[in-house]
Parts: structure tokens; sequence; C-alpha cells
């Protein structure tokens, strides 16, 4: 039997925080359909996630795990604190919970879902309902990924080691980097050094693009060679216990233009500030705005970002963000910045009209202020 990623206690503090968020909305039984909310508490961590799963979390008493059938033995395998009950593939997860909720004596009448997740389709979530079509049914959306925001001294642990895995990719990667080198060959390094460090398969990437293709927010290596003078785009990320540590770098073949010298220095000066910025109690739109000033007084007033940086953790595909959400560090965001929060912090400036850099690293904020986690050097590299 594989060895849980964590002690029984800290799932058991993990379930009586989310009991404590039932009970405060009324809540007599929570679906979670989440892949990384049902990881978070009880464990599973597997590539079953394709099919619906759903964790049954009633206000006391045992917790029930529902997925197919055939993942009972990785059940019995990765997790202790629930029952497993499966469905054969000609019934649906909405069967395995009308199941187990038949053995339950007072029926659930307020019944929390997670509506917006992307393990609930909708004719998934009106099965469920038919199974308990005289409950109320309240949309949970948030309130396991809220507990998820703040980082456990072992959690953080995790962060570290899938930081140092993330800059054996990137250190890999950039070697690989050269004129006539092909994004699939640098792929390659990157994913082999990762596996070798001892990562597993990450939510996203590894993102490898040549400048032309930039703007494709979401598409990784090709076979496009690399010629000099242009660059090339890394964002990656190791992966330990389904935790995740982003980093970006832009690297240059041949030579970096001499204007990359200037936007390096500003973007490292605008990562500094968030630096500085975060801290209890201060809200996600300060840390933006400390990065925005930074570049707002380098003369760059009509440059914006959508956000300076996004929440990260535990990721499943297709996301390294912690679900089909992003918690950016945005303008308009009122959330508080709280100790044990971690953060992808990307200093973008692409397209400025004076040059192009970009860099990000995973920042952790601890008792003694933020760490950086990803190490990687972010001077200007050319390759």
């Amino acid at each position: 039997m594989a060895q849980p990623y964590f002690a029984a206690e800290e799932y058991g503090a993990r379930l009586a925080a989310l009991r404590v968020g039932m009970a405060a909305r009324g809540i007599e039984l929570a679906l979670l359909s989440a892949p990384e909310n049902i990881f978070y508490l009880t464990g599973l961590d597997h590539w079953g996630y394709f099919a619906p799963h759903i964790l049954m979390v009633p206000a006391e008493g045992e917790l029930v795990l529902a997925t197919r059938a055939m993942e009972k033995v990785t059940v019995a395998n990765q997790v202790a604190n629930a029952r497993f009950e499966g469905h054969g593939d000609q019934e649906t997860v909405a069967d395995a919970v009308g199941r187990a909720l038949r053995d339950v004596r007072e029926k659930p009448s307020r019944i929390g879902i997670e509506a917006w997740s992307s393990g609930l389709p909708q004719g998934l979530a009106a099965a469920l309902q038919r199974q308990m079509p005289r409950a109320d049914w309240i949309d949970l959306t948030g309130l396991v990924d809220g507990l998820r925001m703040v980082k456990s001294e072992v959690e953080r642990a995790y962060m570290r080691e899938a930081a140092r895995i993330s800059d054996a990719g990137a250190a890999a990667a950039i070697e690989a980097i050269g004129p006539g080198a092909s994004e699939r060959h640098v792929a390659a390094e990157c994913e082999r050094a990762m596996i070798e460090a001892g990562g597993t398969f990450p939510g996203f990437g590894p993102f490898i693009r040549s400048i032309a293709r930039l703007g494709e927010e979401h598409t990784s290596w090709s076979d496009t060679r690399l010629r000099p003078g242009e660059s090339v785009f890394l964002e990656l990320t190791g992966c330990v216990a389904r935790y995740h540590a982003p980093l970006g770098r832009l690297i240059h073949i041949g030579r970096a233009p001499p204007d990359a010298h200037e936007m390096a220095d500003l973007a490292r000066a605008a990562f500094d500030a968030v630096l500085d910025s975060l801290c209890e109690g201060a809200l996600f739109r300060d840390v933006y705005a400390a990065w925005q000033g930074v570049v707002d007084r380098a003369g760059l007033s009509h440059y914006r970002r959508h956000h300076c940086g996004y929440m990260v953790g535990i990721g499943f595909p297709p996301s390294w963000t912690g679900g089909n959400k992003v918690t950016g560090l945005r303008a308009d965001s009122d959330i508080p910045v709280r100790i044990g929060m971690s953060f992808h912090v990307l200093s973008w400036l692409m397209g400025t009209g004076r040059g192009d850099y970009f860099i990000s690293n995973t920042v952790l904020l601890g008792e003694e202020g933020p760490e950086v986690l990803t190490r990687t050097p972010m001077q200007v590299t050319a390759r």
C-alpha cells in the first residue's frame, strides 16, 4: 500500500474545518466533485478523475467516495478515511450515491454541491438531484477551495520540493536551447530532468513556444527549430504529491537584443515590488498595484495586465491553477493575503514597444516574509 502524503491528523483537521463551514451554511451533506478538493480531503491521486467522482461528506459520520467500480484497488491503497462505493459502466456515479443514501435513516434535507466544479457535468448534477428530489440544494462552490488557500507546514515542504524539480527542468530546457534545436527536443529534455529529479506528472505543460507563437497562451512545443535572433518562452512546473511550483523565463537565441536588458531590469524591479507588498492583511489588489506602480513610473502607464500572479498548490490535469478558476492577484480583487499562501508571481513585459522580458517564480508567504521557491537565474540569458 502506498504511503499517504499526509498524516491522519492532518486529514482530520481538514475535514473538521470543512464541517465548520458546512454548519455555518446549514448543509447536512456535501457532495464534492472537484478532483483537487477530493484529493485534499482523501489523498486520492490518480488519472481516473476523467470520470466523475463524488465524495460524500455528511455533517458527522463516515465519508463515502463514489466512483467507477474499477478504481476499487487504487482507492483501497490510497484512501484510509472514506468508504468506497463503486458503480458499473452501465451506471453513473449518481447511482452509486443513491445506493449510499438508501442506507441513511434520516435523509439530508439540505445538500451542498460544487455547482462550478469541472467534475460535475450538468447531466450528473440533474441525476444527483433526482436521487433526493425533496432536498434543498445549495451551491457550496469555493468552500473547500478557501481552506486550501493556506498551506500547512507539510504542504509547504511539498511546494519546496516541487520548486526544486521546476529548477531542474528549467536548467535542462535552457541547456537544450540553441540555434537549430527543436522545441520538441527542449521539451523532452525538460520532462526527462523533472521525472528523474523525482517529479510526477504536472497539471500543465511544459509550455515551450518560440516567439512567433507567444500569443497562444496554452499551447506547447511543436517541431519548430529555433533560429538566431529569436526568443523562446518557457513556463513549466515540477510536481510533488500534486503540489506545483511554476516558473517562467524568456530565453534568447544567439544574442539578446539591447532593449532586453532594460526590460529585464524593469521586470525584476516590479517582481521585487510584489515581494515587498506580500504581507499578512494586504489585499490582492494592493499587490497588483505595487507591480503596476513600478511599470507606470518607468513610463509604461499604458501597459496593463489581467494579473501579476495567481495562487498555486494542488493541481490535476488540465491545470496547475487548482481547478477551473484562476485566483489572481488582480487590480479588482479584495481577497486578503494570509501567511501560508503560495503564488505564481509573473512579471510579464511583452509587447511594450521598448523591449520584451518575462520572469515568473513561485513565492510562498511564511512567518518571516515571502520566500521565492524557484531559484533559476533571472538575468538575461542567450543560448
